[in-house]
This record gives structure tokens, C-alpha cells and sequence, in this order.
């Protein structure tokens, strides 16, 4: 098939990846390559997957519109939506057989049902109003939407009525994150370095619990590291830096369990299961798909760091091969992208057969300077993502 993959632009879709959805969109379109498709990214013009992109802008957005300045203002808002509505005609253009939109953006769902494109849009972050009201407006047999964990299903329709959506885990490549049969008796914790990832909270569990914590990850967030975390460093307890790649499997790998602390509601949580693969137990605050996805191979915790102390010490019992064997029952990429091929299959199927592809009038299109959508939305308002 020819797929087009429509990815976040906050950040580029490249290594070293600056957190989940980055990882995510860079596997897939690998992924999707090596079964056989042909693969075309749309996201910020400095990514790269090793494959065709076609910019949405110039560059990821977090550069000039840093999110925790911008994000919700009126000066952000317009610049997303312009690059997204000059995209638009580019996805009829291609002729694609199907489009995959890892966007936050409410344009796309929109204009897959209004000009019936089959689209499978995946939903990364907890609903928020905007993207929520486009996704209730949205739905169709060929523009289909998963989530990844049962619980963010529940969050998205909340009043049941699910019929164009599905959850699909995500997943990762095992042998990218390699067993390891032993520990050496230390946590470690890995993310992006912001307050809702809760790193301040992991640290002082650890500490609590008596047992040396090293924490990885990109600084997303220069002041809450410099204000609330660096003053908590020292002795036992270590920033790692950002590693990638093998590097980052490898130091991983070496600990005994992994301190996961989100104080959102994360959909699903990518670097556990990465943790679990080497062999590492979990220790996480219960929020979220955490308890879903970790399972038996976790103990779980409220938001609080004594709480939080006593479930490091009673995962450090669970065996490594329990972790190890829950990632390959259920979090493979392999299942992943069955699972969106299935849903690719049911977009395209839905298409009303007699319809041609539009020939995209200019009339059609949304002002690029964001004044309205394809719908008169309001303009985006703060999320998590």
C-alpha cells in the first residue's frame, strides 16, 4: 500500500527521539517499509526516518514556539494551523491508500471524513476539547480511530458508543531492548525531564526506600530541572544524561526496577515496557494505563513517595523473566503493526465505492492564517501533549 504518515511536529521525527511519540512515528514508518509498504512522512522538515518527508513546517516547533511558552496561544495556534492546512491538498494529491495521522491537530480527522479519505488517526494523549470535538465530528467507516490502552478508550467515549474505534498497544522491537538476567540492586528511571513525568517524585522514593536511582532523558523542562530536580541530586541518586539507542538498553538493562512516575494520566507508557523487556520489574504510581499495561509484572503506588518507597522494595521480588515475558506476549512491534494494517484494512473497506477522489477545489481549503477550520473550531487549547 501506499501509506502516508502524518506525524506530531513539536518536536522532528528522528534520534536521539525526545520522547514517545517521536519513537513511535519513527518505528512505524520503518515498520510499515519493511512489510512491503510504501511509506511517505508529513511532519516537521528536520525529521528523518531514512525515508521520504514532506514538511508540514519548516522545522519542529518546540525551536521557535517553545511548548511550555506558547502552547494554547493565539501566535501557535496560527502557525500550526497554516502548515497543516498547506498539507492538505498534498495528501489528495499523493493518492494514497490510506493515511496514518499521529497529529494533535484537528484538521485532519476533519477533512478525512468531509473529503472520505480512509485515515486511521491514532490518539497519543488523553482527550482534550478541541481534538475531542473534531474526533466526535469525525468518525466514519474509513476514518477510524485507536487508542492504545483500554483506559484511554474510556476517556475518549466516555459514553460507550466506540464503533469507528479500536485499541491497539503499542509496541517495540525486543531485540532493541535485550534481556538481562541479573540486576545490580539499583532503580533507574527514564522520560522526558518535566514535572508531569514526576522524576522530583521518583528521587524521593528512592531515597525513602534506600536504594541508588539514576535517571535518563532530554531535559524538556530547564526550570523545573534547575529549581526542583538538580537540588536532589547527589550521592545515589544521578542524572544519566540523554542516551539513545544501544547505549541507553544498556544501562537500562543493568538495574533491578524501574521507577515509573506519571502524574497524568499517560495513555500508555512506552518507557516501561522498554524497562520490562530487559528484564526490569516496575515500581509506578497507579495512574493512567499503567496498571494495565505493567501488570503482573508491577506493584503500584498513589502519588506519594513513602506509598511509592514501599512498592520499589516489593517489585525488586518480582522475577525478571515475568517483565521480559509480558512485553512479548503483548507489546511487540510486530502486533502493533498487525493491528494497524487490520485497521487500515476496515478504513479502506468503509470508502463508498462510487465515490472518485476529490479534485480539491481552492474553496475547499481552510485559511492558512488560522481564522477558522474545517468546522469553525475555536483555537486549540492546553494539553498535555
Amino acid at each position: 500500500m501506499r501509506i502516508a504518515v502524518i506525524g506530531h511536529v513539536r518536536f522532528p521525527i528522528a534520534r536521539p527521539f525526545m520522547g514517545g511519540m517521536e519513537s513511535h512515528c519513527w518505528h512505524l514508518c520503518r515498520g510499515l517499509r519493511a512489510r512491503g509498504h510504501h511509506v511517505t512522512l508529513f511532519a516537521a522538515g528536520d525529521s528523518d526516518w531514512g525515508g521520504p518527508v514532506v514538511p508540514i513546517l519548516p522545522e519542529h516547533y518546540d525551536r521557535s514556539f517553545p511548548w511550555h511558552r506558547w502552547n494554547g496561544t493565539p501566535e501557535l495556534n496560527a502557525h500550526l494551523d497554516g502548515g497543516f492546512a498547506a498539507i492538505l491538498p498534498k495528501l489528495v494529491q499523493g493518492r494514497f491508500d490510506v493515511i496514518h495521522n499521529n497529529a494533535l491537530h484537528r484538521f485532519p480527522p476533519r477533512f478525512a471524513r468531509r473529503d472520505r479519505l480512509a485515515m486511521v488517526t491514532s490518539l497519543h494523549v488523553p482527550p482534550f476539547d478541541v481534538l475531542q470535538r473534531a474526533v466526535v465530528d469525525s468518525g466514519a467507516p474509513w476514518a477510524r480511530f485507536t487508542v492504545c490502552s483500554g483506559s484511554q478508550l474510556s476517556a475518549w467515549w466516555p459514553t460507550g458508543r466506540r464503533e469507528t474505534a479500536s485499541v491497539v498497544p503499542n509496541g517495540i522491537d525486543p531485540m532493541c531492548w535485550p534481556f538481562q538476567p541479573e540486576g545490580n540492586g539499583e532503580a533507574v528511571w527514564i522520560g522526558r525531564i518535566t514535572r508531569t513525568k514526576g522524576p522530583h517524585l521518583a528521587v524521593e522514593a528512592a531515597r525513602r526506600a534506600g536504594i541508588a536511582l539514576t535517571l535518563y532523558g532530554t531535559i524538556e523542562d530547564s526550570g523545573y530541572f534547575d529549581t526542583r530536580l538538580r537540588p536532589l541530586l547527589g550521592g545515589d541518586i544521578r542524572y544519566g544524561g540523554h542516551l539513545v539507542g544501544k547505549a541507553l538498553a544498556r544501562a537500562v538493562g543493568k538495574a533491578s526496577v524501574l521507577v515509573f512516575t506519571p502524574l497524568w494520566d499517560e495513555p500508555f507508557g512506552l518507557a516501561a515496557i522498554e524497562a520490562m523487556s530487559c528484564g526490569l520489574p516496575v515500581a509506578a504510581t497507579d495512574m493512567g494505563a499503567a496498571r494495565e499495561v505493567i501488570g503482573e509484572a508491577g506493584r503500584f503506588a498513589p502519588p506519594d513517595p513513602d506509598a511509592l518507597a514501599g512498592a520499589i522494595q516489593e517489585a525488586c521480588a518480582i522475577p525478571r523473566t515475568c517483565a521480559r515475558a509480558r512485553v512479548a506476549a503483548n507489546f511487540t512491534h510486530d502486533r502493533m503493526l498487525d493491528g494497524y494494517e487490520a485497521q487500515y484494512s476496515l478504513a479502506r473497506a468503509g470508502l463508498p465505492s462510487n465515490l472518485p477522489l476529490p479534485d480539491f477545489p481552492p474553496h475547499a481549503l481552510p485559511p492558512a492564517n488560522g481564522a477558522q477550520d474545517l468546522a469553525a473550531e475555536p483555537a486549540p487549547q492546553k494539553s498535555h501533549a
